[in-house]
């Protein structure tokens, strides 16, 4: 009997599809003629029938087990008297048929959302009504409207939500300073970007003395206070049901979905200058070599001495007296005892090994109407190293403090890599000739040393971009598994409640603990669909993890299970938040390249892939394709260990780093895509070494020098450090190398005409 799968349908914009299976093993493939009854996002159960020419298991749909109940977001249009959506996400591969009373007021040409009346068959279309009016495509601020509804982020509070913030105070009351440390007097300054509006942490440094009598040692006392969210928000309140349910907030270009009412967040819970505020404090004590000694946790109230940017902090660093000094001389010192405990805390992060790649981030700047203004990078100075330091320490302590008190809570791991993922990397630095490589169980320190004796390299960015892809996805949980790339045994988020809702469960836990009580989840409503299978997945991957060679499962209990529900759900938030926050920037881009078309940029190659090559534009930083049919007249091999794609006749190859000169030939808005022609080159795409000894012994490396200000767009690799950065994406390479030839004959094929009836 053939066997039989349950899983997500993910259309594909060419007809075709593929069904993620519950189970977290491999996809499996659905041609198009069995996608004519399902919709993208379907849960449907499969029968594995055959395999395809690539390799891939083919299945065909037995059943659908429930349809998605998630809104359609598309255009509508009226053809030879028919109105029809054209969804926005061509996932969704075919069109929905609206009737002639079901439109509304909508009129032809807006984005509409759509909800439907009756699903796709064999021999039909799907049929649906208006249910929302969004507007023109080009109005200001479309493409977050449509983000928002494509993946069902919650973006309005419920009236109960509304309601009980009209109730909270205007400032700090009497009352609530009750049983807390008073910090008014304590130099407390927040140090934050130029457009934050909420400022949850602040911290303050002072030399001390660690220990009694002779043994005492040199070293710092570090306060991170962070805001108490907590005292507002009350367990199961209706302002904690609209927190749980989104999350996390949400930051788009020029807008943010917050977690939290503007009443809290960018009020009552922000750490704003010269005001009183609630807190909660992780005090430490830091030795000369990095290490905190001690620690407690305690509420206080504080008042915030200044508001600092990182650019104002770092100018103020690098001359103590300059003019930005000058303007600042009442905190100047207080600044350079946060610098010393920096640099102690720096000695700790190389001890442990801990994986640190330098990246540069990009910020994108738009103008009132919402449109690119222009692409800029954003480099880290010490002054967002310095704040990194001090709230990864704070983070450290606040899990040591749940893990010693055994009370559940939720820690942030980040396991190391696969299997097979340390399979791929091995095969990698062998073809590459990097001379390290990894063991059968690798600490972060190895990866950081392959970074680091490779960091001069012309390829040193490829080598890198593998080096994150072999790791996993951080996650919450409450089963402490440590923090690979930090290095951490236990590792939690503490300093952001108010736009994380795991931080603010870790608040309420940690006091629990100092009230020698225990804190108990809230009884919340259920997750929506969309994030609710998010959460399916993650759970699938992580029994899929918890089922590796030499893994020892523990036996959760009821209290850990509800605790490990909860985890996921924060978790494939977070997944969801950094999904519509890409679709976002990507239809940015995508509109600020419309207006260069034709136009000629130097790019680096920045991904490889069987169908062509990715590049980064060096001045604005935006990603594009050029398709393999553009690379000349002959066959491509695309070497997966090697991530380079090679030319059969001329030897030609084209790898992460390669310098190129192209022009913007086409940009599809709908499918966030942008093409590029290839020009002419700079001498980057380099043949293959004379000797073939040397090749086979992997020294043949690309002959090109990096920009080190150019990175990838949408797929750049973020540095993995918490809490400021994003977790690295899973690589989607075999651990074979693969040398199959590529036709480069024809380029994607052209979007068949949609059925109608």
């Amino acid at each position: 009997m053939l066997e039989e799968f349950e899983g997500i349908v993910q259309g594909h914009r060419d007809g075709h599809g593929f069904v993620t299976r519950d189970d977290g093993q491999s996809d499996i493939y659905l041609p198009p003629n069995e996608m004519r009854a399902v919709l993208h996002k379907d849960h449907v159960k499969v029968r594995i029938v055959r395999s395809d020419r690539k390799g891939r298991p083919e299945g065909r749909v037995v059943e659908i087990t429930e349809r998605s109940k998630q809104p359609i977001i598309g255009r509508l249009l009226q053809e030879s008297g028919i109105w029809i959506v054209v969804p926005e996400d061509k996932c969704y591969g075919q069109d929905v048929l609206i009737p002639k009373t079901a439109t509304g007021s909508a009129k032809p040409g807006q984005v509409v959302v759509v909800e439907l009346t009756e699903p796709p068959s064999l021999y039909g279309q799907p049929v649906g009504r208006v249910k929302e009016i969004l507007g023109e495509i080009d109005d200001p601020g479309m493409e977050i409207e449509i983000a928002v509804r494509k993946f069902s982020v919650p973006h309005e509070f419920s009236e109960a939500c509304i309601a009980l913030a009209r109730t909270l105070p205007e400032a700090v009351r009497p009352q609530d300073k009750l049983h807390r440390v008073d910090l008014t007097d304590v130099a407390l300054v927040t140090i934050d970007g130029e457009d934050a509006r909420d400022f949850d942490d602040a911290v303050y440094c002072e030399p001390a003395k660690i220990g009694k009598g002779k043994s005492a040692i040199k070293g710092w006392r570090l306060l991170v206070a962070i805001a108490d969210v907590s005292h507002y928000v009350e367990n199961g309140s209706a302002i904690d049901v609209d927190a749980y349910d989104r999350a996390t907030s949400v930051y788009f270009p020029r807008r943010v979905i917050p977690m939290l009412p503007e009443k809290l967040s960018n009020g009552l819970c922000s750490l704003n200058p010269e005001v009183e505020r609630l807190c909660m404090v992780c005090d430490m004590m830091v030795t000369e070599d990095g290490e905190v000694s001690a620690y407690q946790f305690y509420p206080a109230v504080m008042w915030s001495h200044a508001r600092f940017t990182y650019n104002e902090v770092a100018a103020i660093l690098s001359n103590t007296r300059g003019p930005e000094a000058l303007k600042r001389k009442d905190r100047v010192n207080d600044l350079v005892n946060l610098h010393d405990v920096y640099q102690a805390l720096l000695k700790s992060r190389a001890r442990r090994g801990a994986v640190d790649f330098e990246t540069v981030e990009t910020q994108i700047v738009c103008d009132e109407v919402g449109r690119i203004e222009k692409i800029i990078p954003r480099t880290r100075n010490d002054a967002h190293k310095l704040i990194e330091e001090a709230m990864l320490a704070a983070n450290v302590c606040s899990a040591d403090f749940i893990a010693q008190s055994k009370h559940a809570g939720l820690f942030r791991v980040h396991q190391g890599p696969t299997p097979e993922k340390k399979e791929i990397l091995r095969n990698y630095l062998k073809v590459t000739g990097v001379g390290l490589t990894i063991s059968d169980d690798p600490s972060p320190g190895e990866f950081q040393a392959i970074a680091n004796a490779t960091k001069d390299r012309p390829d040193a960015q490829q080598i890198h971009s593998m080096l994150l892809r072999a790791m996993q996805q951080a996650i919450y949980t409450p089963v402490n598994e440590g923090h690979f790339g930090l290095a951490f045994e236990a590792y939690t988020h503490f300093t952001s409640p108010i736009r994380r809702y795991p931080d603010l469960l870790v608040h309420r836990v940690i006091k629990a603990i100092l009230a020698k009580s225990k804190y108990q989840l809230p009884v919340l409503p259920t997750p929506g669909e969309a994030h609710a299978k998010l959460s399916r997945r993650l759970e699938k991957g992580l029994a899929a993890r918890v089922a590796e060679p030499g893994h020892k499962p523990k036996k959760l209990t009821q209290e850990t299970q509800a605790w490990q529900a909860a985890g996921m759900h924060c978790s494939a938030n977070e997944r969801r938040a950094d999904e519509a926050s890409r679709d976002v920037e990507a239809w940015l881009k995508c509109k600020y390249m419309r207006e260069h078309l034709g136009e000629e940029f130097a790019g680096v190659v920045s991904s490889i892939t069987g169908f062509g090559i990715f590049v980064t534009l060096e001045a604005m930083y935006v990603e594009g394709l050029v398709h393999i049919t553009e690379l000349g007249g002959e066959y491509y091999r695309f070497d997966e260990a090697r991530q380079e794609l090679r030319g059969e006749r001329s030897g030609m190859r084209y790898a992460i780093g390669t310098k190129v000169m192209v022009q913007v030939s086409r940009v599809d808005l709908d499918g966030r895509r942008i093409d590029f022609r290839l020009v002419q080159e700079e001498g980057a795409a380099v043949r293959p070494p004379r000797d073939k000894a040397a090749a086979r012994d992997g020294a043949m490396q690309p002959e090109v020098s990096m920009d080190a200000a150019s990175r990838p767009g949408k797929r750049r690799s973020p540095k993995i450090t918490e809490p400021l950065a994003r977790s690295p994406k899973s690589a989607s390479v075999s651990a074979k190398a693969a040398t199959k030839p590529v036709a480069a004959k024809s380029k994607d094929k052209a979007r068949k005409p949609r059925r109608r009836t």
